[in-house]
């Protein structure tokens, strides 16, 4: 079963990204819990990494501070395999550097994955021209490899980077690293449409999405709406915060 394509057939999804362990195990474990049953369909678990150079302050320093707590990739996969058991439904992508995953070998990681049914990698820093590595036995084990594209990517390059891939694209909606901000760029329409023409997959709209209104403004281009930093933030101020800001996003989306 293709978990992933199901869930962009049904509506546009909301993705929730959170790094695994921040502020502690248990309440990441706890504020994914609140994600899902306040609308998130697809999460994201961040892999705690001490360089997280692609990552706005408030990612940084929840990787920082989960892995300065021990949270290992291992832990990261004990907790996906949680998530899997208790919700058959929901989406799972392993949002990881390279750097940990190499370190745990990338053949024995996709076999893991696929035992505890994590559908996707998201790998952050792994260029075009060296995704084979990770593509392979990522194909071999039934795993979406996440394309990630962004405004400075050029059309023909946007081509290759999404060419002979599944699941969905992830448009950084803009230039620079992750973090809320009050509104999308103006071009994002017409940027959004071109990637769009470039491939059949389905194409979710990251960075920035952090409010009711920038979740509607997406979801009005996109075919999927991911959040990072506006729910890490809010799950540092507590779960009912965390739930609230889920839910506020999951009524921007709706009627798109």
């Amino acid at each position: 079963m293709d978990r992933i394509a199901s869930i962009f057939r049904k509506g546009k999804p909301l993705v929730v990204f959170a790094t695994v362990g921040y502020p502690s195990l248990e309440r990441s474990r706890e504020g994914l819990e609140a994600a899902i049953q306040n609308g998130a369909d697809i999460l994201e678990l961040g892999v705690p990494f001490s360089d997280p150079m692609a990552d706005g302050p408030v990612v940084a320093n929840a990787s920082q501070r989960a892995a300065e707590q021990g949270v290992s990739l291992e832990q990261v996969l004990e907790e996906a395999a949680e998530l899997r058991r208790r919700h058959p439904q929901v989406g799972l992508v392993l949002f990881s550097y390279m750097n940990p995953m190499l370190q745990y070998g990338l053949e024995r990681l996709c076999r893991k994955l696929a035992e505890i049914g994590v559908d996707a990698i998201l790998p952050v820093d792994l260029p075009l021209e060296e995704r084979e590595e990770l593509l392979s036995p990522c194909r071999q084990c039934g795993i979406h490899l996440i394309p990630l594209v962004s405004p400075l990517t050029p059309p023909q390059r946007t081509k290759e980077i999404c060419r002979g891939m599944t699941g969905f694209v992830y448009y950084i909606n803009v230039a620079g690293v992750t973090g809320a901000r009050k509104g999308l760029p103006q071009d994002f329409p017409q940027l959004m449409q071109q990637v769009k023409s470039l491939t059949s997959l389905p194409v979710a709209s990251g960075f920035g999405i952090a409010s009711r209104e920038t979740a509607r403004e997406a979801a009005a281009q996109a075919d999927g709406v991911i959040t990072g930093s506006g729910f890490v933030r809010a799950l540092e101020e507590g779960l009912d915060t965390a739930a609230a800001f889920v839910r506020e996003l999951a009524q921007g989306i709706a009627g798109h």
